[in-house]
């Protein structure tokens, strides 16, 4: 099923899959049209001349000048499609290149240019005048016609589709929208009131074992890995799995990518058996690494917060959408480590927990945004929005620790004593949020928060 799963999202994310699919139904129409023409008295459609009584010469015409234009504009709007990418990539970050390709109304426009294109060859081909015998497939030439006043319409809203999907704004929600998507699906149950999330459990580490490294058969990035077939390979073979790598991380031909609990070294079978669960590509999505969307939108913020372009306006729009995708997990239990068949232990995994997508949304954003007043309030806002879902006392520990380091940035590099201010009511709302008491501030930094760092 992983494998099933895994070239879906790699169809459905390419130029051509969609455009393909359409080209295929439109010549099987085409087709259609003409067997049906075959069978329509001829008399019967001479009633409607202004509709259907075009020449020979006149469908031919029609037609060619239908699917000339046709691929004209499909030329261009692959052209501005381009276009677009270049653009997105320079402007924001190459990460987010995928998620234009994967556009369904681009890839359907697309589609339908050229669809008409093929649908107005294969009609000509079997326009008949004169010596060749008489034919002239009038409903395939009006539905023909149809199609070309249908693709003024789909012209129009490409270039609209463009020029919305290229906006700063649009960008960061669809990453956060697919992100969001991936958090409800990887992490599907809710924390019990008062639970403690499953991050881990020390006590079921091994001790004394004699690890067989299996090494990785290809290098680049993790995309996903198919548990289930691991779980069941561990099952087989009487095992426990140690994976070194997890999803989203980057391994090296030959490095190790398990380890096994077996007593003799792993054959090239088992090698690539286990390489077999593993979908290792140049470069890292979204589906199973909800992680690398966080990392998109945080490449914009930073990207927004250079001296060149200083826009931060579009880094508080990324902090915003960073709020609402930690909101989303804050609440949502995180698998732990370790997998088993009954009371066996079968697998010990790798893979993100809170503390760790919460340091990715907010370290690198804080260290860029020294002395940005709006981005460090936003942060703030952020950490009380996350802070009003979550549920578990080390969740709320993790995000009192970056609420401090905030305030730590904030004292170090806001200097106007009304910045300050708006820092520290900001602050001290967020504390009450996490239960934590108001703190006295001094004119430099907090004693207590000095303290917890």
């Amino acid at each position: 099923m992983n494998k099933l799963e895994r070239l879906w999202n790699n169809l459905r994310s390419s130029l051509w899959f969609t455009p393909g699919l359409m080209v295929t139904g439109a010549v099987v129409i085409a087709v259609l049209f003409i067997e049906i023409d075959s069978h329509v008295d001829a008399e019967l459609l001479a009633n409607w001349p202004r509709l259907f009584g075009a020449g020979a010469d006149g469908a031919r015409g029609m037609l060619s000048a239908i699917a000339g234009s046709m691929i004209t504009v499909a030329g261009v709007t692959f052209s501005i499609t381009i276009v677009a990418l270049s653009l997105a990539s320079s402007q924001y970050t190459p990460r987010i290149l995928r998620n234009f390709m994967g556009d369904r109304t681009t890839q359907i426009v697309l589609g339908f240019f050229v669809s008409i294109f093929a649908y107005c060859l294969v009609v000509l081909r079997t326009i008949r005048g004169g010596d060749e015998g008489r034919f002239i497939p009038s409903l395939a030439v009006a539905f023909g016609f149809v199609l070309a006043l249908v693709g003024i319409g789909v012209l129009i809203l490409f270039i609209h589709n463009i020029a919305s999907s290229i906006q700063a704004s649009s960008v960061i929600s669809s990453a956060a929208a697919e992100t969001i998507t991936a958090v409800r699906k990887l992490f599907p149950a809710e924390l019990g009131r008062g639970a403690e999330p499953s991050e881990g459990n020390e006590a079921l580490e091994l001790g004394g074992v004699e690890w067989k490294s299996v090494p990785a058969l290809r290098t680049g990035y993790i995309q996903s890995i198919d548990t289930s077939a691991m779980l069941a390979f561990a099952e087989k073979y009487d095992a426990v799995i140690s994976m070194e790598q997890g999803i989203g991380e980057f391994v090296v031909e030959n490095s190790p990518l398990v380890s096994l609990s077996i007593a003799t070294a792993p054959d090239e079978g088992v090698v690539r058996e286990l390489n077999g669960n593993y979908t290792i590509s140049p470069r890292r999505t979204v589906e199973q690494d909800a992680s690398f969307g966080i990392t998109q939108i945080v490449d914009i913020a930073l990207k927004a917060l250079s001296p060149g372009i200083n826009d931060t306006t579009t880094a508080l729009t990324c902090m915003d959408y960073l709020g609402a995708i930690l909101a989303e997990l804050a609440d949502r239990r995180i698998e732990t480590r370790y997998r088993a068949d009954g009371n066996k232990l079968r697998i010990i995994a790798q893979g993100p927990t809170f503390a760790q997508l919460v340091a990715a949304s907010f370290d690198q954003i804080r260290l860029n945004a020294a002395g940005n007043v709006a981005v460090l309030l936003r942060m703030m806002n952020a950490i009380a929005t996350v802070a009003e879902r979550a549920k578990s006392k080390r969740r709320k520990q993790i995000l009192l620790q970056h609420l401090h380091l905030i305030m730590d940035a904030a004292n170090a590099t806001v200097e106007a004593p009304y910045d300050r201010r708006q820092v520290m009511e900001r602050f001290e709302k967020a504390l009450a949020l996490l239960g934590e008491k108001s703190l006295r501030f001094t004119s430099d930094r907090t004693e207590e928060g000095t303290q917890k760092q």
